[in-house]
C-alpha cells in the first residue's frame, strides 16, 4: 500500500503517532456525540501547540475528561477545574479548560433542541468554512477560523483532510462523510 505523502516524509517515531490517527480517524465521519465533543476539546486544546503534543496526550484527555462525556463534564465543579489544572496529562490551561466545561454546556442545549450534537451540525449542512466558523463562534466558546476548520475536517464535516492521491482519501469516500452528500 502506498501513504499519504505526509506520512512518508515522517521520521518512524512521528508516524508510530501520526498513522494511526491519519489512517483510522482523520476525515472520518463521527456520529457519537461524545467523541464528537472529545474531538472539539482536542482540537481547541491544539491551538498555539503541535497536533503530535495532543495525540501523545490523547489517553489523558480521555480520562480526565470521564471519556469526554458530554453531561459528566457539563456538571463539572471548581474543585474539577483545579483537578484539570494540576493533571500533567493534559494541557492545563484555564481558559480551554473552561471552554470544555462550557461547551459541554451548550451541546447539552443543542441536544434538546436537535436530539443530537451531530444532528445539529447536519442540520447546519451545507455551509462555507467561514459561515460555520461564525456559528461555531457564536454557539461555543474558544473557537477560532482553524480550530472549527479543523474540527470539521477531522469528522468529515468539510472537505479537506486527505488529498485524492492519498490511499484514506477513497475510504472516507465510503464511510460518506457530510461534505460528499447532497444538501437536504
Amino acid at each position: 500500500m502506498s501513504y499519504c505523502s505526509a506520512i512518508i516524509r515522517m521520521t518512524e517515531d512521528k508516524k508510530a503517532i501520526h498513522k494511526p490517527y491519519h489512517d483510522d480517524h482523520y476525515g472520518f465521519p463521527i456520529r457519537d456525540d461524545n467523541e464528537l465533543f472529545g474531538r472539539l476539546i482536542m482540537e481547541i486544546n491544539q491551538a498555539g501547540l503541535s497536533w503530535e503534543t495532543i495525540l501523545k496526550k490523547e489517553t489523558g484527555f480521555r480520562k480526565a475528561y470521564h471519556n469526554f462525556n458530554i453531561k459528566k463534564v457539563a456538571a463539572y465543579t471548581e474543585k474539577d477545574r483545579n483537578r484539570l489544572l494540576a493533571d500533567a496529562g493534559i494541557i492545563r490551561n484555564r481558559l480551554k479548560i473552561n471552554a470544555a466545561i462550557e461547551n459541554a454546556k451548550a451541546i447539552i442545549n443543542l441536544q434538546k433542541e436537535y436530539g443530537s450534537f451531530e444532528k445539529w451540525l447536519e442540520a447546519n449542512h451545507p455551509k462555507t468554512k467561514e459561515e460555520w466558523v461564525k456559528l461555531f463562534k457564536k454557539t461555543f466558546r474558544f473557537t477560532g477560523g482553524e480550530i472549527v476548520n479543523e474540527f470539521l475536517m477531522s469528522t468529515g464535516y468539510l472537505r479537506g483532510a486527505h488529498t485524492e492521491d492519498c490511499p484514506m482519501y477513497k475510504k472516507v469516500l465510503k464511510a460518506k462523510p457530510l461534505w460528499n452528500r447532497p444538501a437536504k
